[in-house]
């Protein structure tokens, strides 16, 4: 049996895996789904979180689990899980980068999306607040960038749980080095009907620095709501398959 840790996204929190923690577990594995530092219920104030906080915070509870983990990032959750694996990749099974950014050593996010085709569905999706520290997503963009192929009744329940994103995600760069985060296995789990990370720059990053096993969900950005089930056995088939 394996023990997952997830990290959740940019404006979520750990209530994000809620349809698939109660599947991993059923199933006889162990699940954990926190909200990192300053998101979700965590009320650390952003202006005192920085990429290092929430990398030091995952890597304790990596830590402090009976064997090496399958630690599983979301979106912006990937930046969190290579900087984890470079601290300490021993306790670390799999990385598994869910429609995840995976960014390579010294680039940012920001770095990334730039070089990127311009994506006309999140345009306009991001507001900013007036100190430029964080920023929430424009109402009527939520849907159609994250839950486009989630039913309906999940996508509304979401609307009153993001919470605002420290901007310096975006703008953190990556640290990590072949000899630490290089040696972990890594996975990619990329979703075709993605709204938010589309599938050519999903495949990119993955050119970049390769994954195996990939596997191809056709959902949006949101599989942990869209498709629960599938996204469950996918984790479970990853930990099985890394796990030997």
């Amino acid at each position: 049996m394996a023990t997952f840790v997830l990290v959740h996204g940019a404006w979520h929190g750990g209530w994000c895996w809620d349809e698939v923690m109660p599947l991993l577990r059923k199933a006889g594995h162990q699940a954990i789904a926190p909200d990192l530092p300053g998101l979700g219920k965590d009320k650390t104030p952003l202006a005192q979180v920085d990429l290092s906080r929430w990398t030091l915070f995952v890597s304790n509870i990596v830590v402090d689990q009976f064997e090496p983990v399958v630690l599983v990032g979301h979106s912006r959750g990937g930046i969190v899980i290579s900087e984890v694996a470079e601290i300490v990749p021993d306790r670390i099974q799999t990385l598994v980068y869910l429609t995840a950014f995976l960014v390579p050593d010294g680039k940012t996010m920001t770095d990334l999306l730039t070089a990127a085709p311009a994506n006309p569905h999140a345009e306009g999706a991001i507001v900013m607040d007036a100190a430029g520290l964080s920023s929430t997503v424009a109402p009527e963009k939520i849907v159609p960038v994250f839950y486009n192929t989630t039913p309906a009744a999940l996508s509304a329940r979401t609307m009153r749980l993001l919470t605002p994103e420290p901007m310096m995600s975006f703008a953190s760069p990556v640290r990590t080095s072949a000899a630490r985060f290089g040696r972990v296995k890594r996975a990619y789990i990329e979703c075709t009907n993605d709204n938010a990370i589309p599938l050519a720059l999903q495949r990119s990053m993955q050119q970049t620095l390769p994954c195996d096993p990939v596997l191809t969900l056709e959902t949006d950005h949101s599989p942990f709501f869209s498709a629960p089930e599938v996204l469950a056995e996918a984790l479970m088939g990853i930990a099985g398959e890394t796990g030997r």
